[in-house]
């Protein structure tokens, strides 16, 4: 995992502002892959995002990947932003990411949602990565939304993006055609990102075929030694 993911950092550095009803050209990119994200969040905080996976055709693998995702600081390096994810007892480091860059907690949902994708429909993770590519340099509706924040409502805006709508391998996709990605991002959440959703509806209306979210939870904690 974490050698994928530093693979899509370094696609999305490569290709690398705040919108209002729908993006342009980069903008969406730039929305989605802010930098200097990290730069007030204090070094010895931790973020932490509850990761929650339904998967239909793969409900075992759903829940073993349902848990918490931390970010922290290194403590040798505190220009890295460390990624890690706890399951009840047990965890995995994910990867060290520059946190200069931002907040990488984007790039690994992103990752997990094209291994998730082509683990159950059975596509290449190379095709469906450089789809999901091209996506973040489409337009992308953006819609104003208040959300919770512990106690609180604040401001955020909700990004939505749909990778394969035109995709010409749609009818292979095993229902991953719709897929929806959202991410809700907020300056007044620690890390920009307040929620990361990726959905593919059941269009014949049964519960959905495949949810993976991220939500920051709140408030954020102080590092453990």
């Amino acid at each position: 995992m974490r050698k994928t993911i530093a693979g899509l950092a370094a696609a999305a550095l490569v290709l690398g502002g705040t919108a209002s009803a729908d993006t342009e050209g980069t903008e969406t990119y730039d929305m989605l892959f802010r930098s200097g994200t990290l730069d007030d969040v204090p070094r010895s905080a931790m973020l932490v995002y509850a990761r929650e996976v339904a998967n239909r055709a793969n409900p075992e693998a759903a829940a073993a990947a349902t848990g918490e995702v931390e970010l922290r600081f290194a403590a040798d390096d505190p220009t890295l932003a460390a990624l890690r994810f706890t399951h009840g007892d047990s965890f995995s480091a994910i990867g060290s990411f520059p946190a200069e860059v931002g907040n990488p907690v984007i790039m690994y949902f992103m990752e997990t949602v094209v291994r998730d994708m082509a683990e159950t429909a059975g596509g290449s993770p190379f095709y469906i990565r450089n789809r999901m590519k091209e996506a973040l340099l489409r337009p992308a509706s953006v819609e104003a939304v208040e959300v919770e924040f512990g106690a609180d409502e604040v401001q955020a805006q909700a990004l939505t993006l749909h990778p394969f709508k035109d995709d010409p391998n749609r009818a292979r996709m095993q229902g991953f055609a719709d897929l929806e990605v959202t991410v809700t991002m907020s300056d007044e959440v620690p890390g920009w990102y307040h929620a990361l959703s990726a959905r593919v509806p059941d269009l014949e209306g049964g519960a959905p075929i495949y949810v993976s979210t991220l939500k920051l939870k709140a408030p954020g904690g102080e590092a453990e030694p």
